[in-house]
């Protein structure tokens, strides 16, 4: 980022030798790819329930002057408001689902991820930065309630895999039924 006498002049984003006024003053950002990844935020998901989560987001510079000029600190901005993001993604969904189409946060990463990637990029806009991806690293309930709901998970596992044999039995009674019916037919 080139400035003269503290007016913006431009940048110079192209690698090699390069010949500027020496009168300009200039600040170096790197244009690289960075990663960053979220300290476990404890928060609570859209039905209440306290967890603990982290994400990852990886992110670049495209912006200089933005960067520069924008906010204070543009990685620190970055960390903060990744972890915001983080925060409200979280509790905009269930953890778990018990019906295949809701979106929850365990069984529909995709989904959670192309919206914490949306939130984090709508948040990094006015720093000049890009989001190339962000997604969820750590998931988990917290230690005070996580046997309660392992419990729970396992009993909703047992009542599913009772439903099934149920279904099982049932199936072959319908075919049983009808091999009878065809047989007295005949």
């Amino acid at each position: 980022v080139l400035q003269l006498f503290g007016d913006y002049v431009g940048s110079a984003k192209i690698a090699g030798l390069r010949y500027a006024n020496p009168l300009y003053k200039k600040r170096k950002l790197s244009l690289r790819v960075r990663n960053f990844e979220s300290s476990q935020l404890k928060v609570n998901d859209s039905e209440g329930n306290p967890i603990e989560i982290a994400a990852v987001v990886v992110w670049r510079v495209v912006e200089t002057a933005e960067a520069t000029f924008e906010v204070d600190d543009y990685e620190n901005y970055v960390h903060v408001q990744s972890e915001a993001a983080l925060r409200n993604a979280a509790t905009s969904y269930p953890y778990d689902s018990h019906e295949e189409h809701v979106v929850s946060l365990r069984g529909s990463t995709a989904a959670v991820a192309d919206h914490l990637k949306a939130e984090v990029q709508q948040r990094l806009d006015k720093a000049g930065v890009e989001v190339l991806e962000a997604r969820i690293s750590h998931l988990a309930y917290a230690p005070e309630i996580a046997s309660a709901m392992l419990q729970r998970q396992q009993g909703g596992a047992i009542i599913a895999a009772r439903s099934r044999i149920v279904e099982g039995a049932v199936g072959m009674v319908e075919m049983a039924l009808q091999m009878l019916s065809h047989k007295s037919i005949v």
